[in-house]
């Protein structure tokens, strides 16, 4: 009995033994197994991480894009602004030194009213009169008109007042000493004008 006692404690040692060999063995393999569940969640992770860092490039560089791509087209808008108020406005210096010889056409005509209209110098000096207003008409260039208009310091440069010859006329321009001009709605010389009071 005694030998069948310790027969059966050797067995039951072998046995825990094997179990515990058996548990250890699970153990490492779940061991094992969870290691390498960390590491395919860091893996994951990783991944993950780089994935939302490409993101993150890809949306600053998509807002670049749009940012630069919107500067540009201002850019060319202002510059096509700039080259369209170029044209119109080109020869505006050219057009501001013709004036003065446009009046001095107008007095030249004035001095002419005398005359008779089959005069040689009179048909002349109107011909080229009429041809320089045609010019300027083709340039955009237009008269302000001043004479019994209400007095528009936007358009009209005061240089004296006088007594109104009228009722009507006071606040009003009475006599024009130098006309005006506009170019494409643009002063480019302001009238000289008397106003009524």
């Amino acid at each position: 009995m005694v030998k069948e006692k310790i027969e059966k404690e050797e067995e039951k040692v072998v046995e825990n033994a094997s179990k515990s060999e058996e548990t250890k063995n699970v153990d490492k393999e779940e061991t094992k197994e969870h290691t390498k569940g960390k590491k395919r969640k860091l893996k994951k992770d990783k991944k993950q991480i780089e994935i939302d860092e490409l993101k993150e490039k890809l949306n600053e560089i998509s807002d670049k894009h749009l940012r630069l791509q919107a500067e540009f087209d201002n850019f060319r808008r202002r510059t096509m602004k700039e080259k369209a108020d170029l044209i119109k406005s080109g020869g505006e210096s050219v057009l501001i030194n013709i004036l003065p010889v446009i009046d001095d056409f107008e007095r030249a005509l004035n001095s002419l009213k005398d005359v008779a209209d089959d005069d040689a110098g009179k048909q002349g000096t109107t011909l080229i009169y009429n041809k320089f207003e045609e010019f300027l008409k083709q340039n955009n260039v237009k008269e302000i008109e001043a004479l019994n208009q209400d007095f528009d310091v936007d358009l009209h440069e005061a240089l004296t007042k006088v007594p109104a010859p009228d009722e009507k006329l006071k606040g009003k321009v009475v006599d024009v000493i130098q006309k005006g001009y506009l170019l494409n709605d643009k002063v480019i010389r302001f009238a000289k004008v008397v106003i009524g009071e």
